[in-house]
């Protein structure tokens, strides 16, 4: 019982003595109003005939104005004791005589009223006019007193009280007794309903009372109770097949073959829902037919009898299992009412129920499930559901067996694949994304490539130191320029137009061994870690055939890689050699070894992968992939010895040059155009333009430079207007609101035969991809080089 809550008994019990008070209150009520109202009226018609009597016989006094007369007619109030005063007046409004007489004036009014009766809190006052025939006399003045009124009042009060007090003990009597009555029965099913509740046995019912409407509240509660057993029983039913659903689901789920997923099932069936024979059917859709697959080891027994072997051939023309072949769950209660072979086979056997379900996958029937018991009408509604739910689980874990296998030889064949596959992938979106960044990272070098060879080529005075300094820049600005370029085309064949040179690896070795000199030989020293780099040149190297920036690149990577390996310093070696060849030609190779870090055998087989890395955040997993597309590209070879703890020996092995490789093309040098011409540059880089106007005005060339599109178009329309034709335009591809391509077609527009240069990161892309826009006379890739910018003037002023 909750503390706030309050029993039906005391409740019961306020009922009733709340009803009992108010009709008691009602009533005296009603009484006590009666009689006020009646007391009043009744007041009123005693003193008004007193007064009519007093009245009439004191005309004749005030006809003769005789007082004594007046006094002597007043005397007659003496008769009712409620009468307190009284006084007759003449028609002048005089007192002319009163009562009681020794009564002083002032408790009078000074004048008459006007005729009749009105109530005061304690008193009842009148005026009586005092008149013979139609001529007024005088006027009578009577007041009473109300203490009749009061001592009934009280009489009644104490009578009220008197009644209260009986009632109660009779009303506590009459609700003891109703309580009985009306509470027994609530109390009885109550008891019940905690019966129910604390022992959850729902077999318990209420008595009927004999009173009809509880008899009628206790049948609907038994009722209920009925109902609720009912579905109790069906609840745990359907609880237990739904966990036999579950260890069924679970258990074929760890099997992979078909028999033994069907006997998993059919050894469940049997055991726990449970039945008497359980068999599986596989159906042959071709020959119409049924074949006996798998049989329950406790069905044997009517197996034997029923004549059932695996294997076994059941035709489905004649049977009966027709409609469970087209996809419908068929329950039988009696087979021996079924006139089919099939059915009339099992009922022989001593069954006489039976459900068939179809195992369905793709909207197919593959097969049957056959459930049988031995009583008729023995699967309940239920269980047929069960079956069927089953049928569908055990439907898609035999379509998983089935596609097992050939899942199993598909993902060997293409874990076998795999490998190349993502690394070519991976390598493709490495190209893409490069091509993206190239237009930046060529804008970002075209002024450093465009001053430095400015400066080699217009200095004699230049120092060796000098000179040598500003050749390694703009060989590391080319190999940059290249290696965006080159970046989109990871392990792409080696096209046959691609033009090789002789490069001498000894002193390839020495330019990237100068150029890495700070990451192997400063910042460890910064960090108190001493790598001893030591280069083994072989005399007499053959030349190979290659593209020397490429090979410079990858020894670089390589050099980089073998210090990142040494974390607390070792020995870092590149040595060069030559092998004679397996197909008689001789060899070239490059190794790079380290003491350091090593790799395991996972490790190394994955090294190659782009973006794989065991740097964490530092490393990018693009090092010794570029190394390896490099190395397809020069159709050499790549070998990686590695021992964890012990460190790494990378080597490249390439072909010997011989008289049969392809000729070097030589870089020609060509002269300044002897024309000077008016050049207008567009762009929205001010370094780009800065350079190539300095670079160009030192030709000789008088420039007009713009930043932006719409700038160029606008500087080029004045220069019109003025009658100052340029010669030619040379544009950037890529700004912002008005780009390359408008402006070279506003060019042509307002002159046709202006030549227009585009001037683009994007370059290469373009020409590989036959992709020039109209209105463009010539492409040229960033960086610019001074030799491509007066070769493509020279073209287009000749």
């Amino acid at each position: 019982m909750a503390p706030s809550s309050i029993p039906i008994r005391r409740t019961l019990m306020r009922m009733i003595f709340l009803s009992s008070g108010a009709v008691l209150a009602v009533t005296t009520t009603a009484f006590f109003a009666y009689e006020v109202l009646t007391f009043r009226q009744s007041s009123v018609q005693q003193l008004q005939i007193l007064s009519q009597a007093i009245a009439s016989n004191s005309t004749a006094a005030l006809a003769f104005d005789n007082a004594d007369d007046g006094a002597a007619v007043m005397a007659a109030f003496r008769a009712d004791p409620h009468i307190v005063a009284a006084a007759l007046y003449d028609a002048r409004g005089k007192v002319f005589a009163t009562y009681p007489h020794e009564l002083a004036a002032a408790s009078f009014p000074a004048q008459p009223g006007t005729p009749g009766y009105t109530f005061g809190r304690t008193e009842l006052i009148g005026f009586q006019a005092v008149a013979e025939g139609s001529r007024r006399l005088g006027t009578l003045f009577v007041k009473s007193d109300l203490s009749a009124m009061y001592a009934r009042i009280e009489l009644y009060t104490l009578i009220v009280l008197l009644v209260i007090v009986i009632s109660l003990p009779l009303t506590y009597l009459i609700s003891r007794r109703l309580q009985h009555q009306l509470l027994h029965p609530i109390l009885a099913l109550a008891e019940t309903t905690r019966a129910v509740s604390e022992r959850h046995d729902y077999t318990v019912r209420a008595e009927r009372t004999g009173a009809y409407e509880f008899d009628l509240f206790t049948d609907t509660f038994n009722h209920m109770l009925t109902q609720i057993q009912q579905s109790e029983a069906k609840l745990r039913a359907q609880l237990g097949r739904l966990g036999l659903l579950q260890h069924i689901t679970r258990a074929t789920g760890e099997r992979q073959d078909l028999p033994s997923i069907f006997q998993v099932v059919l050894g469940s069936l049997e055991e726990n829902l449970p039945i008497d024979f359980g068999c599986f059917l596989l159906h042959d859709a071709a020959a119409q037919s049924l074949t006996v697959d798998v049989i329950g080891v406790a069905s044997r027994q009517f197996a034997d009898k029923l004549g059932f072997t695996e294997r076994m051939n059941v035709p489905l023309d004649a049977n009966g299992l027709s409609r469970c072949v087209a996809g419908q769950v068929v329950y039988e209660p009696d087979v021996l009412q079924v006139p089919f072979p099939f059915p009339q086979r099992l009922g022989a056997a001593g069954l006489r129920s039976v459900v068939t379900s179809p195992l369905i996958v793709e909207n197919q029937v593959f097969g049957v499930l056959v459930c049988a018991r031995r009583e008729p009408e023995a699967f309940s509604s239920g269980e047929c559901e069960f079956l069927k739910q089953l049928s569908e689980h055990v439907a898609l874990a035999s379509h998983q067996s089935r596609l097992y296998g050939a899942l199993q030889q598909a993902y060997d064949d293409l874990r076998l694949s795999q490998h190349t596959v993502m690394q070519q992938e991976r390598l493709r979106a490495l190209g893409q994304m490069a091509s993206g960044i190239a237009h930046d990272i060529n804008n970002a070098i075209s002024p450093v490539s465009l001053y430095t060879e400015s400066l080699l080529e217009r200095e004699p005075n230049l120092s060796e130191r000098a000179r040598g300094y500003l050749t390694t820049i703009q060989r590391a600005i080319e190999d940059v320029a290249r290696t965006v370029a080159r970046m989109r085309e990871f392990y792409r064949e080696r096209e046959a137009q691609l033009t090789l040179e002789r490069v001498d690896l000894n002193r390839a070795v020495r330019q990237v061994v100068e150029l890495t000199k700070p990451r192997w030989g400063d910042l460890p020293q910064q960090r108190g870690v001493m790598i001893d780099l030591r280069t083994e040149p072989a005399d007499a190297l053959p030349d190979i055939m290659g593209a020397e920036h490429e090979i410079r690149d990858a020894l670089t990577n390589l050099i980089f890689n073998a210090v990142d390996a040494m974390p607390t310093g070792g020995t870092l070696t590149v040595r060069t050699r030559s092998v004679a060849g397996g197909d008689g030609g001789d060899r070239v190779l490059v190794d790079v070894s380290d003491t350091g870090i090593g790799m395991d055998e996972d490790t190394r087989r994955r090294c190659l992968e782009p973006f794989f890395t065991t740097k964490g955040e530092r490393g990018t997993g693009l090092g010794l992939a570029m190394v390896y597309g490099m190395i397809q590209r020069h159709s050499a070879e790549l070998e990686i010895e590695s021992t964890a703890g012990k460190g790494t020996t990378v080597s490249l092995n390439f072909p010997a040059y011989t008289s049969s490789a392809v000729s070097t093309t030589r870089v020609i040098k060509l002269p300044v155009l002897g024309r000077r011409l008016r050049i207008l540059l567009v762009d929205d880089d001010p370094l780009l333009i800065k350079s190539l106007q300095d670079t160009l005005q030192e030709d000789g060339h008088q420039i007009t430079a713009t930043h932006g599109g719409q700038a160029g178009i606008d500087a080029f329309a004045a220069a019109q207007k003025r009658g100052e034709n340029l010669d030619i335009v040379i544009t950037d591809l890529g700004m912002p609101y008005v780009d390359g391509r408008k402006v070279a077609q506003s060019i042509k527009t307002m002159s046709a035969k202006t030549p227009v240069i585009l001037l683009t990161g994007w370059g290469q892309r373009l020409m590989a991809a036959n992709d020039i826009p109209p209105h463009v006379d010539k492409v040229l890739s960033k960086p610019p080089r001074l030799n491509e910018l007066r070769a493509a003037l020279s073209e287009l002023m000749t």
